[in-house]
């Protein structure tokens, strides 16, 4: 086998009985903003982040299933290069290899993603940043044996349709002023 793209640890999931305490409790220890909040599937999401070059480094999902005293983990998820997508399919091909299942692809418009769980059942997520900045949660399954022009020309026509967006340049620099001010 050879030796795997480049891929950071970037974000955790964290699913949460009371949505305002915990955003609020992370907000406050770790000095996150919240970039983004919405409802999916019957879930509340808010996504937080002190990094204007990540969208989120944490994301709180309703919907714990656990008695107290129970730790529970959403995803593990790791950051390719830049519309990496040659990294996703290597990831793809090689997670199943190893055993991997449930395997979903999924296009966020700011994220070109796949999900997993490994052998034993914990999700991971590896994903590329698109060049885009697009409202979460947003998301369309992701068809990786289309051609990179494919999906990308494809993921443009979707969000200009469907969705919040801006160039992610610009989104990071606002992020960045919010995190200069606290905002």
């Amino acid at each position: 086998m050879s030796a795997p793209p480049p891929a950071q640890l970037t974000h955790v999931g964290l699913y949460v009985e009371d949505m305002d305490k915990m955003a609020d409790f992370y907000q406050r220890l770790m000095g996150m903003v919240v970039t983004d909040q919405g409802a999916f599937l019957g879930k509340r999401l808010t996504f937080l982040s002190r990094d204007a070059d990540e969208h989120h480094q944490l994301v709180l999902v309703t919907g714990r299933k656990v008695p107290d005293g129970v730790l529970l983990l959403s995803q593990v998820s790791f950051r390719l290069e830049d519309e990496d997508l040659e990294g996703l399919r290597w990831f793809r091909r090689t997670a199943i290899e190893l055993g991997a299942t449930g395997m979903e692809g999924r296009n966020h418009g700011n994220s070109w993603s796949i999900y997993f769980e490994d052998p034993e059942g914990n999700r991971l997520e590896l994903y590329a940043p698109t060049r885009w900045y697009v409202s979460q949660p947003w998301r369309v399954a992701l068809d990786l044996d289309q051609t990179d022009e494919q999906i990308r020309a494809e993921t443009l026509k979707l969000i200009e349709e469907s969705a919040t967006w801006k160039p992610v340049e610009e989104w990071k620099k606002d992020l960045a002023a919010r995190l200069e001010t606290g905002a």
